[in-house]
């Protein structure tokens, strides 16, 4: 008898897809639309107060192209003239400005498309632009935005493979020339399985199942059964203060997304080994005093004891997943725990403000003033999510038939 799962965190199917709804149209797209979007030049500027007051004007590359990810997707899934409106404006005003000479994408422009921070070395850059390019091909066929897509991504490899390559990455204890880490394979693992439920590439795919080795195999701690987050440039555990450093964020982040690639490639011994290994990550981050999941911890040492939206969303996502594609018990019990938790802790509407707080100390203590807001994670998540409610509504509740 298939599961039938007819409410999520204490409440029905219907009205979680209303709550996603509300968050998504109500919410945030018109907080983007009167403040965030330059309806003007293209792109998106995310140096706001909570009132959207802007703190500056710079269109960090990052953020163009997530922006150009969030609203290319909103075009493909729930049509909308404007939407594909905005995601051209904010193409075309990244290609014409985003690259330098060498043909690297720049970490941040001015509003007119002056740099105003070169490219920075490290690569994530190229990927996020990528995301939104290919995002945009799926858009309106426009194959020049697949192809320098994949220009971009490729050259990230690239960067990424360079041994002699000494970019201080500040969240990670240590940082030398030629790391490896995990994030990069995180992003090279979203990026290239959405290029590859578009069109075939075998140099692509197996790329793409290098990153997904790299993640089960390479940075899987066995002692610790967690992840690590960084390799030294021949994927060998470090003999320093990197070996017990666990970017539990990152970690729980990557394996929903080899999950997914784990849904496109059919693979349910990959999908269960991820599942199992996100739940290991999540309970591991969860704080018992404070509610929450820490974004990192070193084994020996201690956990970094602020909590950020993205983490709780990002985890929140691959529970929902678990939920539509399996009949496990234990996702249900960890997203009513995430899912309550972000609703008490980073809601602003009871501040008076739209929107969500985006990080704070280990009790997300309110802070009265903002110097960004950030336009990829809680889209993404609201996204996704609404995506998945309504799919498991239109089949009456039951768990898809993905595995048969």
């Amino acid at each position: 008898m298939p599961t039938t799962r007819t409410e999520i965190a204490g409440m029905s199917l219907e009205a979680l897809r209303d709550h996603y709804r509300y968050n998504l149209f109500e919410d945030y797209l018109p907080f983007w639309e009167a403040h965030g979007i330059d309806h003007e030049l293209g792109g998106f500027m995310c140096g706001m107060d909570h009132d959207g007051t802007y703190v500056n004007t710079d269109k960090a590359m990052w953020y163009l192209g997530r922006g150009l990810w969030v609203y290319s997707f909103l075009h493909n899934h729930f049509g909308g003239d404007h939407y594909l409106e905005v995601a051209r404006k904010a193409r075309d005003f990244t290609v014409r400005h985003g690259r330098d000479e060498k043909g690297d994408w720049v970490a941040a422009l001015d509003r007119e498309g002056r740099v105003v921070r070169p490219a920075d070395g490290v690569g994530y850059a190229g990927s996020f632009v990528a995301e939104g390019l290919q995002e945009y091909y799926k858009a309106t066929g426009d194959r020049a935005s697949l192809d320098l897509a994949l220009e971009g991504l490729w050259r990230t490899m690239e960067i990424f493979d360079d041994p002699r390559r000494d970019v201080p990455q500040t969240y990670i204890p240590r940082s030398y020339p030629g790391m490896r880490t995990q994030g990069f394979e995180m992003v090279t693992i979203r990026v290239g399985t959405q290029i590859l439920e578009q069109v075939q590439d075998p140099k692509l795919e197996g790329r793409v199942a290098r990153a997904v080795d790299a993640v089960m195999n390479r940075y899987w701690n066995p002692e610790y059964r967690l992840n690590n987050e960084a390799l030294t440039h021949d994927y060998e555990r470090p003999e320093d203060e990197n070996e017990d450093f666990i970017y539990l964020g990152h970690a729980i982040e990557t394996l929903w997304m080899v999950m997914a690639e784990a849904v496109r490639l059919k693979d349910r011994g990959l999908f269960d080994l991820a599942a199992e290994r996100m739940g290991r990550h999540i309970e591991v981050a969860w704080d018992d005093v404070y509610g929450g999941l820490f974004r990192a911890m070193r084994v020996h040492g201690a956990y970094t004891f602020d909590k950020v939206l993205w983490l709780q969303e990002e985890a929140l996502i691959g529970l929902m997943m678990l939920m539509e594609h399996t009949d496990l018990e234990w996702p249900t019990r960890w997203f009513d725990r995430v899912f309550h938790y972000v609703q008490e802790r980073f809601c602003l509407r009871k501040h008076g403000y739209p929107l969500w707080i985006e990080a704070g100390d280990r009790k997300v203590t309110f802070r009265p003033r903002s110097a960004r807001k950030e336009n990829y994670h809680h889209p993404r998540y609201l996204l996704l999510n609404l995506l998945a409610v309504e799919r498991m509504i239109e089949r009456g509740g039951t768990v898809s038939a993905l595995w048969g």
